[in-house]
């Protein structure tokens, strides 16, 4: 995800959100963690809220490529519905240990492993990752691991009004395929002025 600075006092920030200003308690822990360890690349208020949101519609199985701290798991699982399982993978080790012991009693399964052993998993209602995680991961392999009507959440990209996409002056090749895309319905939505969401469905 994107680096932006911390900001220790102010860990329920929820400034130009049109949204109640307390956070789920689950998540004002996590942002905890990522102040301590000095984490910066949490997912932003804006997004949790909408993660949260999506989370709500969700059965089955939600998965997360990239736990950080535990802040998306945080909103996914303060969102799902109690019986949607929530899978978290990171790969760093101290990180991943870390989240395993925050929600060891808050049904979230965190595993110590890159994305590829997301699939023993599958199949996922929800998969969720940052665009720079997504730019490793073959667009057909997350397909493929998506139930029929299955979600994809895609966050950290800059907002652009233009078509195609465009990123400092090039065209965002990502987000543009994700977009164009005929097996997804598919939409690039700005939560803030400076960070957008995609969000594709699997028809």
């Amino acid at each position: 995800m994107v680096d932006r600075p911390a900001k220790p006092d102010n860990v329920s920030d929820t400034a130009q959100v049109s949204a109640p200003p307390e956070l789920p308690e689950l998540v004002v822990r996590a942002l905890r963690m990522s102040l301590v360890r000095g984490y910066v690349q949490a997912s932003r208020t804006e997004t949790g809220r909408l993660l949260a949101t999506l989370a709500a519609t969700r059965t089955g199985t939600i998965a997360e490529c990239g736990t950080g701290c535990g802040v998306g798991a945080a909103w996914l699982r303060s969102g799902a519905p109690k019986d949607t399982r929530v899978i978290t993978a990171e790969l760093d080790p101290e990180l991943a240990h870390g989240v395993m012991d925050m929600f060891a009693d808050d049904d979230i399964d965190v595993m110590h492993a890159d994305w590829s052993s997301l699939a023993e998993h599958a199949p996922f209602s929800l998969i969720f990752m940052d665009a720079a995680s997504a730019k490793h991961w073959p667009r057909e392999e997350i397909t493929g691991l998506l139930d029929n009507g299955g979600m994809i959440v895609l966050d950290d990209f800059i907002p652009c009004p233009t078509w195609p996409p465009l990123v400092r002056g090039r065209v965002d090749t990502l987000r543009l395929d994700w977009l164009a895309d005929e097996r997804f319905t598919s939409v690039d939505v700005m939560v803030a002025e400076d960070t957008s969401v995609l969000i594709a469905v699997k028809k």
